[in-house]
C-alpha cells in the first residue's frame, strides 16, 4: 500500500487533501485510481487507512476510513550531528540515516569544515527535507525526521546538553568501541543519543578534548578509516542495535 504524508492542516474530519508534488506522482507515475486504498500519515505519527475519492491536477481527496495503530519508530531517539561534508554527500547521509531511524539531523560547522558559500548551504535545507520525506515514505516511518539548519561548534555544545548519551567516533581512538561502551552504562536511562560525526578532515584535538570534558564517549569504529558519510551509517546502526533496535536485544 502506498503511503503519503499529509499535514494535519490538510486533514478535515474524515477527509484528507493531498497537494503538491504527490498529486502528480499519484496520477501520472503510480497511476492510482479512485477507490484505491492508501496510507495517510498526519506528519505527527498518526496513520490512517484512506481511500482515494477524487483526483485532479491540483489535489487528491482521500476519505479516511480508520485510524491505524502503527508505530515503526525506535524507542531510542538518535540525533545525528554531522560535520558538514563537501559536495552532495549530505544528500546520501540524510537519506540513509532517515531510513535507519534517526530522529533529527543537524549539520555542524567544525574547524575543518570548508564552507565556500554559507548561504548556499542554508538553501540546501529544503532539498534535504525532501530527501528525508522520501526516505520516510520508503522505509514506512511514522514520522519525518527533522533536518536542521547548520550550526557552529559552540551551538553544538548547547544542543548536547539535551542528550542522555553522547558518542563521538574518532580515528585516533584505540580499542574502545560502541559495543564495549554501551555494555558499561545503564541502558534503561538512555532515551536521547547524540552521535557526532566529523567532516572529511576529521576533528581537531582541541574539539575532541572539549567533547570529552562535557561527558562524550570517544569511540573507535575499527582499524579502517571510514568516509564521513559511512561513519554515520555505521554508528547509527551499531547504537540502535546495541540499545535494542534493528533486531538487537537490550
Amino acid at each position: 500500500m502506498h503511503k503519503f504524508f499529509v499535514s494535519q492542516d490538510n486533514i478535515f474530519g474524515d477527509e484528507a487533501i493531498i497537494q503538491g508534488d504527490d498529486v502528480k506522482h499519484i496520477y501520472k507515475v503510480l497511476r492510482l485510481a479512485e477507490g484505491t486504498d492508501i496510507s495517510i500519515n498526519n506528519c505527527e505519527g498518526q496513520e490512517y487507512l484512506g481511500e482515494i475519492q477524487s483526483i485532479d491536477k491540483t489535489q487528491v481527496k482521500v476519505k479516511l476510513k480508520e485510524k491505524l495503530q502503527i508505530n515503526n519508530e525506535s524507542a531510542i531517539e538518535i540525533y545525528l550531528f554531522q560535520g558538514l561534508p563537501k559536495s552532495s554527500k549530505m544528500d546520501l547521509i540524510v537519506q540513509k540515516n532517515c531510513e535507519l531511524g534517526v530522529r533529527e539531523i543537524t549539520p555542524v560547522i567544525t574547524r575543518r569544515v570548508v564552507v565556500k558559500n554559507e548561504l548556499g548551504e542554508f538553501k540546501k535545507i529544503d532539498r534535504w527535507a525532501r530527501i528525508a520525506l522520501e526516505a520516510s515514505k520508503q522505509s514506512k516511518r511514522t514520522i519525518i525526521p527533522k533536518i536542521n539548519t547548520p550550526i557552529e561548534f559552540k551551538e553544538l555544545l548547547e544542543e548536547l546538553k539535551k542528550m542522555d548519551l553522547i558518542i563521538v567516533p574518532y580515528e585516533n581512538e584505540n580499542g574502545f568501541g560502541i559495543k564495549n561502551m554501551i555494555n558499561n552504562i545503564d541502558k534503561a536511562k538512555i532515551k536521547k543519543v547524540g552521535i557526532i560525526i566529523g567532516p572529511e578532515g576529521g576533528f581537531e584535538e582541541e574539539e575532541i578534548d572539549i567533547l570529552k570534558n562535557i561527558g562524550a564517549f570517544i569511540v573507535t569504529l575499527g582499524p579502517r578509516i571510514l568516509r564521513t558519510e559511512t561513519a554515520g551509517f555505521v554508528s547509527t546502526s551499531l547504537v540502535m542495535y546495541e540499545l535494542g533496535d534493528l533486531g538487537g536485544n537490550i
